[in-house]
């Protein structure tokens, strides 16, 4: 397999983590989550990805063909409805704390009193 197909998620990956560390508002850091979420759909789809193979879909197929795995197509579209989801509650709980508190700034919040 060819590493420059791990370039990319690994950029993605950095870039995302870097944003989430030096974030200073909480819709930047739900924008930068999701941009490390991105970075696994592109690596699952590096890592199932055959030369030459053609769409999982074995109808129109001749017998012995190469076809891209299935399996790995389905766990990007259920990664991408899961990260959906999370960003989704994620910007809903943004809007609370931005409701409640007035700021979305994390260094502005006050820790929680027990």
């Amino acid at each position: 397999m060819n590493h420059a197909a791990f370039l990319l998620p690994a950029w993605l990956f950095v870039i995302g983590l870097y944003g989430i560390i030096t974030s200073r508002h909480f819709v930047h850091l739900i924008g930068c989550l999701t941009v490390v979420q991105s970075s696994t759909y592109v690596l699952l789809l590096s890592v199932g990805y055959r030369t030459g193979a053609g769409a999982p879909i074995f109808a129109d197929h001749p017998v012995g063909s190469p076809a891209v795995d299935p399996v790995v197509q389905a766990l990007v579209l259920t990664d991408i409805v899961v990260g959906a989801t999370v960003t989704a509650l994620l910007l809903a709980l943004a809007l609370q704390v931005h409701k409640r508190k007035g700021t979305l700034d994390p260094q502005r919040l006050r820790p929680l009193r027990p």
